[in-house]
């Protein structure tokens, strides 16, 4: 059986290719990443133009009605540009309310309702911070949340593990590596929970597979850079590609990648469809690209001797974009252990 992405999904891909390398240059990152709010709201009205925001809404509700495999194809090519955008946010939300989202899901199409995602709690614990519900009020805070400036409501979770849809309460600007996306501290102060979700694995595992996606783009674009680079800089009269030493290098970079798409395409396609592995191969997903990422990150990096480290190429935002990625819903080792749940082979702490 031949498996690969349809026509109508390779347009896509196309089409956004060619849409971010203009409008998404390094240029425009760099004045993203410094707080340019022109250059980000000029980026993100081109994206709504591709109707991205109800990609994963269903046709009823006024959206696409597109799957978790056209939306991390999107994604993919957001982390090869390593352009901010609401996307992951959206989906996400959209997956957690497939069911049950009748009152959210045309605002969310149509771009009226803007989510962001406090989900850490779903992941790890961190010392001073914890969302609890009472009485259907939130209280607590939930750090590193994701495009929740901006948003007019939140899909939180608290530390059950229950999610919650809730109006975008105070937030706090949270500063990490990665200046391309901002990230919050939320502080939920009994703000009221609009609707109750219940623990649902898949949602997670949707946020990690999306993740996966923005990391496997990223770490493209530092392959196709290093062997640019390597195909022009010279030494001893010779271009640096020609040198064993280098050469290994992007081999192995390319031959780590490569099967790394083809996960998260099974993976997707198998939640898609219902089948039962797609929960384990989301994460593992996660788990594969995060330490794939950094090993192409760190290897570009060297490919490109000091000027790796300069500002000039600015290799530095796709490594940290990995950086972020890498912890972001869950670690390798943590991904790893819920694997290992949900295959029965570890108990539930």
């Amino acid at each position: 059986m031949e498996f690969a992405l349809s026509e109508d999904q390779r347009m896509l891909q196309d089409s956004l290719n060619g849409f971010l390398k203009d409008a998404a240059s390094l240029d425009t990152i760099r004045k993203i990443a410094v707080g340019d709010e022109a250059s980000g709201a000029a980026l993100a009205s081109g994206l709504d133009e591709f109707g991205l925001v109800g990609l994963h809404v269903s046709e009823d509700h006024g959206g696409l009605g597109l799957g978790l495999l056209d939306a991390c194809i999107v994604q993919e090519a957001l982390g090869y540009a390593i352009a901010p955008s609401r996307f992951m946010a959206t989906t996400v939300a959209a997956h957690a309310m497939r069911f049950a989202g009748e009152e959210y899901l045309p605002g969310i199409a149509s771009g009226g309702t803007g989510m962001g995602l406090a989900m850490t709690e779903l992941s790890s614990r961190r010392d001073g911070a914890g969302v609890t519900v009472e009485k259907d009020k939130l209280s607590g805070t939930s750090l590193l949340a994701l495009s929740a400036e901006g948003s007019t409501h939140l899909l939180a979770a608290d530390i059950s593990g229950v999610l919650h849809v809730v109006e975008t309460p105070e937030l706090a600007v949270m500063h990490t590596i990665d200046r391309t996306r901002i990230f919050s501290e939320v502080r939920f102060g009994g703000q009221m929970s609009e609707m109750t979700l219940k623990p649902d694995d898949e949602v997670l595992a949707a946020a990690r597979l999306l993740v996966a996606a923005d990391t496997l783009g990223a770490a493209q674009a530092m392959l196709d850079k290093a062997v640019a680079y390597a195909g022009e800089r010279q030494q001893f009269g010779r271009v640096i590609g020609s040198f064993q030493a280098v050469k290994h290098m992007c081999a192995e970079m390319a031959a780590r990648l490569e099967p790394s798409r083809a996960l998260i395409w099974h993976a997707a396609h198998a939640l898609d469809t219902g089948e039962p592995e797609g929960l384990v191969m989301a994460t593992l997903a996660k788990s594969h690209l995060a330490e794939a990422g950094t090993f192409i990150a760190r290897t570009a990096t060297e490919v490109h001797g000091g000027m790796g480290f300069t500002d000039l190429v600015g290799l530095h935002y796709w490594f940290k974009r990995i950086g972020v990625n890498r912890q972001l819903f869950g670690s390798p080792e943590q991904c790893r252990s819920d694997a290992a749940r949900l295959q029965g082979w570890l108990e539930t702490a």
